[in-house]
């Protein structure tokens, strides 16, 4: 047994294959209600722990993921995008005798699988009710497995990513729709969009987040916000839809609660301005609630861009 460079131990029939891998990314959705986040953590059920669980069913040995973006707890993906890497081996024997199928297609049905058993071993881990048992089941769908080539990094090599964000106002006056608990924030005011789609103008461009995020050591906050705005649907939800380059941690959220802020009249827009020409870390900002934000899509470029993209955003930026 040998020691893959990854961490992975490998057999011995596949070490004389330990220099070729295979770089495979999957994309998937999941909803983040039941889950202590993207994150592996000791003793919490996560996504990242139950879906490398499900990937070292099916190789047999460990797997190690790279995400796109990590979520928080109780943050849902309408699209998340991972990477990993395995032998080569291991790869062309996922069809087993079927070797009319595609090697990622194989994988994606092997996945279902054992993300499905993965799956029923963190609802016995939670102890759920017999009523609640299945809840689990489906919290977690695969859209694609494929190979990609070995410069892809899920993380690095996004040139941008968009979430969602669903809002419930004036609750003073109509209450909260019980069916949207968990998919939306619920606020007491009634709130003035126009208003807040103004304020969120200010907001765009290449500019230092530090008011609005947490920093990371190491790590800049200077992001590209592209696009930030409000709409309300038909079913009475306002719509967020929030787009850049990158995020640092809990921007999204705390932008949502500073914008929020500004539409039910507790703060004006002058005081936005000041935040983001004196970026500082302070108290003066809040979280909106987790439920009400999903990670929304993964930007990629062609095949050819990956490597360079990938170089571009390791370095830190700078204004």
């Amino acid at each position: 047994m040998t020691e893959h460079p990854l961490g992975a131990v490998l057999s011995a029939d596949e070490e004389e294959t330990a220099d070729s891998t295979v770089r495979v990314r999957i994309d998937f959705s999941y909803d983040g209600g039941p889950f202590a986040g993207w994150a592996k953590q000791p003793g919490l059920i996560t996504v990242q722990g139950v879906l490398e669980e499900a990937l070292a069913l099916i190789f047999r040995v460990p797997i190690y993921t790279t995400v796109a973006g990590r979520t928080d707890a109780g943050v849902h993906a309408l699209h998340q995008v991972v990477h990993f890497d395995v032998s080569r081996s291991a790869w062309e024997r996922m069809p087993g005798k079927n070797l009319n199928l595609d090697p990622g297609k194989a994988l994606g049905r092997k996945l279902r699988g054992a993300l499905s058993r993965a799956l029923a071993d963190a609802e016995a881990e939670l102890g759920l009710p017999t009523r609640l048992q299945g809840y689990l089941q489906k919290a977690i769908t695969v859209t694609e497995c494929r190979e990609v080539p070995a410069d892809f990094d899920a993380r690095f090599s996004a040139l941008e990513r968009s979430y969602r964000y669903l809002i419930e106002d004036h609750q003073e006056e109509r209450g909260s729709n019980p069916l949207n608990r968990h998919l939306a924030w619920q606020v007491n005011a009634g709130l003035d969009l126009q208003l807040m789609n103004r304020a969120a103008e200010e907001l765009l461009g290449l500019k230092d987040f530090l008011s609005f995020c947490k920093p990371r050591a190491g790590s800049t906050t200077i992001r590209e916000l592209r696009e930030l705005s409000f709409e309300r649907r038909e079913d009475g939800l306002i719509e967020a839809t929030i787009r850049a380059d990158a995020f640092c941690h809990n921007m999204v959220r705390t932008l949502i609660a500073s914008l929020v802020m500004v539409g039910e009249g507790a703060r004006d827009i002058a005081w936005l301005q000041s935040r983001i020409s004196t970026p500082v870390r302070d108290s003066q900002v809040r979280l909106a609630a987790p439920r009400g934000l999903a990670l929304a899509r993964i930007s990629y470029p062609e095949a050819s861009g990956y490597a360079r993209q990938a170089n571009r955003a390791r370095n830190l930026r700078t204004l």
